[in-house]
């Protein structure tokens, strides 16, 4: 383990996090809302954490950089991250409790959108912008926006242990020769997006502010809105423009790339993505026709089920209306949406269609084999056959998903809440969704939970968004081994 090299990448993302917290300290001092000093305490804590980190790792003689230092990278930098970043909800007093300033903030940057505040507009401009860019910043990876805007001098190859421990999906492909520029690519899209999702929301008569907070959310397929009804009062225009963005920004960003170099029957042949729109399109008829007794029109009814379709797919959790009211049929479906997810490479969270497809053809051939025994058949995929390491990488990764949802629940369920409150509370935080069923509803929120639930949940945010891999081999003594 290159021990120094963490250290000295963490003291790089630190100064930047500190940077990144301007904005909302300008804020702060237009509004005069008393929180610029908090701002001012948690930056000053960043830069001499990462001036003490920069001192202690700055002779690194190693040059030798392997998954593992990558893994613990991404891992400790989005503890630490959080960690900090939790600091001027608390130092404001607005949410006092470390353990409640840490859930809102990890549900930040793991674009979650879950929230123990029980009146969001009663927060301060300056922290809801802090607590909404922290969505934009998560959405794409705090890592892969450091690989974009800080030359990291020669590659060494820890770019791609860095992208590929932080990046979403099964599997992770660089766009161009230097990781470097994949993540400039990567963010300038994201970016490009971002802006055209603002514009839209301007010409809907958005206030600028608000805009901003939700086209952040948008664009990090996050959730966290400036109202206490998320995205319900207002117009149907903007919720359109809302549910299509959501969908947009839930399609792997190769997929941009491609038709930016036109390679447009490179993108029509994308199983993933015909799959991703496949499910999106069914799921939205069936709850349309499901739903249209509550909301007697068709084009309100399909309003409501596209947004919620979107919303919960892409792992936003932006809500219109409270779900949980609509009939069994419709909660069913958007429960298994919740666990479907978004596409890999997307900002979306869950277990990722490409997976989705890959177990399917995985259960396919294991049937066939069980009928001929001695048959030999590769797992094509966009006309590519499969690695199987990649296959079985899968397979341990649908463990471990399972066997960490079910604990989740369990050591929550010690609360006494409502089965299904507790089961989609997890799979809600787990699939960096937001809101559940029940008690943990969108007309609700997570303050309810005690604060061994809320460290429960707020690993599990961390486990989904991170796709647990990492985060384990943290706590794993080998990866630690200086002879490795």
């Amino acid at each position: 383990m290159n021990i120094k090299f963490v250290g000295h990448t963490i003291s790089y993302l630190l100064i930047m996090e500190a940077l990144l917290m301007l904005p909302s300290a300008v804020i702060a001092i237009v509004d005069q809302d008393g929180t610029a000093r908090c701002f001012a305490a948690a930056m000053v804590l960043l830069l001499l954490a990462a001036a003490l980190l920069h001192r202690l790792c700055r002779r690194n003689t190693s040059q030798q950089y392997y998954a593992q230092e990558g893994f613990v990278t991404v891992s400790l930098a989005w503890v630490f991250l959080s960690c900090f970043g939790a600091l001027p909800f608390v130092f404001s007093g607005q949410i006092p409790s470390f353990i409640d300033a840490l859930f809102e903030t990890v549900s930040g940057f793991t674009t979650t959108g879950a929230s123990i505040l029980t009146n969001v507009e009663s927060l301060s401009r300056s922290l809801l912008f802090w607590r909404s860019f922290t969505h934009w910043l998560g959405g794409m990876g705090i890592l892969v926006f450091m690989l974009a805007i800080v030359p990291m001098g020669k590659e060494s190859g820890y770019s791609l242990h860095l992208l590929r421990a932080e990046s979403p999906g099964p599997s992770v492909s660089k766009l161009t020769p230097r990781m470097g520029n994949t993540a400039k690519i990567l963010y300038g899209l994201y970016l490009l997006m971002t802006a055209a999702c603002l514009i839209l929301y301007l010409l809907g008569g958005m206030p600028v502010f608000e805009a901003f907070c939700h086209a952040f959310g948008t664009a990090g397929t996050g959730g966290f809105g400036v109202l206490n009804d998320s995205m319900g009062s207002y117009s149907p225009y903007i919720q359109w423009v809302t549910t299509i963005f959501m969908a947009l920004f839930g399609i792997n960003f190769t997929v941009y790339f491609l038709l930016i170099l036109r390679e447009y029957c490179e993108v029509l042949m994308d199983e993933e993505l015909r799959l991703y729109l496949g499910i999106m399109v069914a799921s939205t008829l069936l709850i349309t026709w499901d739903i249209l007794p509550l909301y007697h029109t068709l084009p309100e009814s399909l309003r409501y089920a596209a947004f919620q379709v979107s919303s919960i797919m892409t792992t936003t959790g932006y809500s219109t209306a409270d779900f949980t009211l609509w009939p069994a049929f419709s909660q069913m479906i958007l429960l298994t949406l919740m666990i479907l997810g978004a596409s890999a490479g997307s900002t979306g969270g869950g277990l990722k269609i490409a997976r989705v497809l890959l177990l399917l053809k995985t259960l396919r051939r294991n049937i066939y084999q069980t009928l001929r025994p001695h048959s030999v058949q590769a797992i094509i995929i966009n006309r590519r056959p499969m690695d199987e390491q990649i296959i079985q990488n899968t397979n341990s990764y649908l463990s471990a998903y399972c066997i960490l949802n079910l604990v989740a629940m369990l050591l929550i369920s010690l609360d006494e809440f409502p089965f299904a409150t507790n089961v989609s509370a997890v799979l809600a935080c787990f699939n960096n969704i937001g809101p559940g069923l029940e008690l943990a509803g969108p007309a609700c929120n997570f303050s309810f939970f005690s604060p061994l639930s809320k460290i429960v949940l707020t690993v599990a945010m961390l486990l989904g968004r991170l796709e647990i891999f990492p985060l384990l081999s943290m706590l794993s003594r080998r990866s630690w081994n200086r002879s490795l």
